[in-house]
């Protein structure tokens, strides 16, 4: 019987402490919603409340809110005033020049190429006889700022046809004379827009490429400038994944004018970053899409064909409408040699010639023009973010005689 009585105490003991449990449950969860009813918790903030009515206004109104009144059916909704909308701290964008009239902005930085060019040559013609010792000092003007022999030998030619008019001209004559004559040969009629406008509901895809230290990765983040400048949208594509401070520079270069960059893990595939980053542009119906490509040797056959490699797999979600290589202005003819060899491995449309400023190698644009039929679009005349210009060539001209 003791065995009982002990047993039923344990039993009622157990049930106590099950209903105490489940009571503090229940309170638990309703000082939860009590809390939310003030405010206490992260949920939406409730409707404002609309304010009591009198007795004579109520019908049928409940304790559980349900039933409604007259009042209620006729007011109008309260406007909510929200606070005005405030930029986020560290979003100030900066905001980049148009291209037009860049390269007449800057051809003060073609200072060094017009004292050892247009100077030089100005200085010679002016006299008032022209030898075969001058002539052949003006040829060698011309070959020390890489004109190139052939176009050299088509400017003296020109000039000796009008040696006559030369011992009789004026100083703003010769000047004119020069600056029509260096014109005519950097190619005033080649094509030099860039293939960067969205075509059949796709954006332009602009494929960067050249060797190691040209200032590839420089450049992109400046063409972006550019296009932003232009009223563009644009995306950029960090597909040099060998260097590890590439994508982080394009990154920085992108947050200034508020473009996005799609990039990958260092050492990873660089076709299939520029793959993500052309379909993210198609996704975000972008204008423009910019890949950066890793810096090669001209002399590494297999790093040349991954350049086809990418740009195989970059068309499979849009065409790749510009391929600019980009040329160091003082590497002079080698400049040339490895832009033959970069045309054997990709379609280039286009040439960006940087550290033109403080150079005597103006006359390289005339050498690459001339010896690989592809316009320069492009020139770099300072170390500055907004120095990148499109290529005017009697702007140039002008700018390599110097003076006026």
């Amino acid at each position: 019987m003791e065995f009982v009585l002990i047993a039923v105490a344990i039993l009622v003991v157990a049930l106590l402490v099950g209903v105490g449990l489940l009571t503090s449950r229940g309170r638990r969860t309703t000082r939860l919603d009590d809390d939310a009813l003030d405010g206490t918790t992260l949920t939406r903030p409730r409707p404002p409340q609309a304010p009591p009515v009198g007795p004579s206004e109520t019908s049928g109104a409940t304790a559980s809110g349900l039933g409604t009144t007259p009042a209620e059916e006729t007011r109008p909704e309260v406007p909510v005033e929200l606070p005005p909308a405030e930029p986020e701290p560290g979003l100030l964008f900066e905001t980049p020049p148009p291209s037009a009239g860049r390269l007449v902005r800057l051809r003060a930085r073609l200072a060094r190429s017009q004292s050892s060019l247009g100077r030089g040559l100005l200085t010679v013609l002016a006299r008032e006889k022209l030898t075969e010792d001058d002539w052949e000092e003006v040829e060698e003007t011309l070959l020390a700022a890489d004109v190139g022999i052939g176009a050299t030998t088509q400017i003296v030619d020109r000039l000796r046809t009008q040696s006559l008019v030369l011992a009789t001209a004026s100083a703003a004559d010769l000047r004119a004379l020069l600056v029509r004559e260096l014109t005519a040969v950097l190619g005033p009629d080649l094509d030099r827009t860039l293939g960067v406008q969205r075509h059949e509901g796709r954006p332009g895809v602009v494929l960067v490429v050249g060797v190691n230290g040209a200032g590839k990765t420089t450049t992109v983040g400046k063409i972006a400038r550019v296009l932003v400048g232009d009223g563009r949208s644009v995306v950029l594509g960090a597909a040099d994944t060998f260097r590890a401070a590439a994508a982080d520079q394009l990154e920085t270069w992108g947050e200034r004018v508020g473009v996005l960059t799609v990039r990958g893990k260092e050492g990873a595939d660089p076709a299939s970053v520029a793959f993500e980053a052309v379909r993210t542009g198609v996704e975000a119906e972008v204008d423009t899409v910019v890949v950066d490509t890793a810096g090669r040797l001209h002399t590494k056959s297999g790093l040349m064909d991954e350049l086809g490699k990418i740009k195989r797999v970059v068309e499979k979600q849009s065409p790749v409408t510009e391929v600019l290589l980009v040329l160091d202005a003082t590497t002079g003819q080698n400049g040339v040699v490895q832009a033959r060899v970069f045309t054997e491995a990709v379609e280039v449309t286009g040439v960006v010639l940087t550290k033109l400023d403080g150079t005597a190698k103006g006359g390289i644009v005339v050498s690459v023009q001339r010896e690989l039929g592809i316009p320069v679009k492009l020139v770099g005349l300072g170390e500055g973010a907004d120095d990148l210009a499109p290529f005017e060539p009697e702007a140039f001209a002008e700018a390599l005689v110097g003076g006026e």
